[in-house]
C-alpha cells in the first residue's frame, strides 16, 4: 500500500519544541516534490515549508520562517518537521505531502496533531 505515515505531534507549551516524522511507504521520496501543510480551526490548509523539486532547498511561509526547518533523508525515505519557539498560533493539524515531480501523483500525510498551550 502506498502512503505516508506520520508521527510526531502532540501538546507542549509556548516556547516549545516538536519534530515531524514523515516516512513513505511503497515508493521513495526521491522522485516527489515534498512538503509540510497545516490547518487550524475555522482556516484552510496552508502550506508552511517545501523542498523546491527533488532537491534540498526550501521554501518558507512568512509565519514560520526561522522557527520551522524542513529536512530530508533520502535513504530511510522521510521528511521531517522541526518546530522551535511555538506559539499558540501554531495551533493545527500538521500534514505532510508529496507530489511525483512527473506524474502528479500526490499523497498525503494521516494528519497529527499540534496544540500549543499558552
Amino acid at each position: 500500500q502506498v502512503q505516508l505515515v506520520q508521527s510526531g505531534g502532540g501538546l507542549v507549551q509556548r516556547g516549545g519544541s516538536l519534530r515531524l516524522s514523515c516516512r513513505s511507504i511503497g515508493f521513495t521520496i526521491t522522485a516527489y516534490a515534498l512538503s509540510w501543510h497545516r490547518q487550524a480551526p475555522g482556516k484552510e490548509r496552508e502550506s508552511i515549508a517545501s523542498f523546491t523539486g527533488s532537491g534540498s532547498t526550501a521554501i518558507y511561509a512568512d509565519s514560520v520562517k526561522g522557527r520551522f526547518t524542513i529536512s530530508r533523508d533520502n535513504p530511510a525515505n522521510t521528511v521531517y518537521l522541526q518546530m522551535e519557539d511555538l506559539g499558540p498560533e501554531d495551533t493545527a493539524v500538521y500534514y505532510c505531502k508529496a507530489v511525483h515531480l512527473e506524474w502528479g501523483n500526490t499523497y498525503w500525510g494521516q494528519g497529527t496533531q499540534v496544540t500549543v498551550s499558552s
